[in-house]
């Protein structure tokens, strides 16, 4: 019972590292299909697994498309609930739903201005403030959601929720953003997260870099690992 999920490149695809998160930490069995996003062909690529025209997707065991990652997690949350992918409480599992709604369609500065980057840091970013708003929101759900949950993730165990959150969080490390002791202890739960050690272990073997992600003439400094 394996499901096959479509990627881009593990050092810059959020996307496509929620995708990985929605599978990997609930030990789902999960076959990696990887495509060079903004590659010359990169829509073959993924019209030939059957996806839409973005990455992830993932393919059920059963042959069923998952075109988006909402989709996917909207799956993995009816087809493992005993797997504990979604909070016990139906009120908790009302608002992990719910933040990761707004996360799939919100946070719009933060992303746009703050690339995913798993391969180093930069330092000097100078934060818009939008960006800061975006960074001053999930401060908020943090206060609420992990304050009560006691942490070290969301819902105090790794949720599909965390899964939508965590290439936030990498944005926090990677553009040395300002970051409360709750926010640096929920990015360090991140990073140092088996399935995230693992997902970017290979995207640090991947040889190419995509231009669109060098914040030249920003300093390069390594990434946080805390290891």
């Amino acid at each position: 019972m394996t499901y096959d999920l479509l990627i881009g490149q593990q050092s810059y695809s959020s996307w496509s590292l929620r995708g990985w998160l929605a599978f990997a930490p609930f030990d789902i069995p999960v076959t990696l299909h990887k495509v060079e996003i903004y590659g010359p062909t990169f829509y073959e690529d993924v019209a030939a697994f059957g996806a839409a025209r973005t990455v992830p997707a993932a393919r059920t065991p059963e042959g069923g498309m998952l075109t988006d990652s909402m989709a996917i997690v909207w799956h993995v949350a009816e087809a493992f609930a005993d797997r504990g992918v979604m909070p016990k409480g139906a009120q908790e599992r009302a608002e992990a739903m719910s933040i990761i709604s707004e996360m799939h369609d919100g946070f719009k500065a933060l992303r746009a201005a703050c690339p995913v980057n798993l391969r180093n840091a930069w330092a000097g970013f100078e934060a818009s403030p939008e960006v800061l708003a975006d960074v001053a929101r999930f401060e908020d759900i943090l206060s609420r959601v992990i304050t009560r949950s006691g942490g070290p993730f969301l819902f105090g165990s790794f949720t599909l929720a965390d899964a939508f959150y965590a290439p936030l969080a990498t944005r926090l490390l990677t553009y040395g953003l300002p970051m409360s002791n709750t926010a640096k202890a929920y990015a360090k739960a991140i990073v140092t997260h088996p399935s995230f050690v693992e997902w970017r272990e290979a995207g640090m073997k991947e040889t190419q870099e995509i231009a669109r992600y060098d914040k030249a003439p920003l300093e390069r400094v390594p990434f946080p690992t805390f290891s």
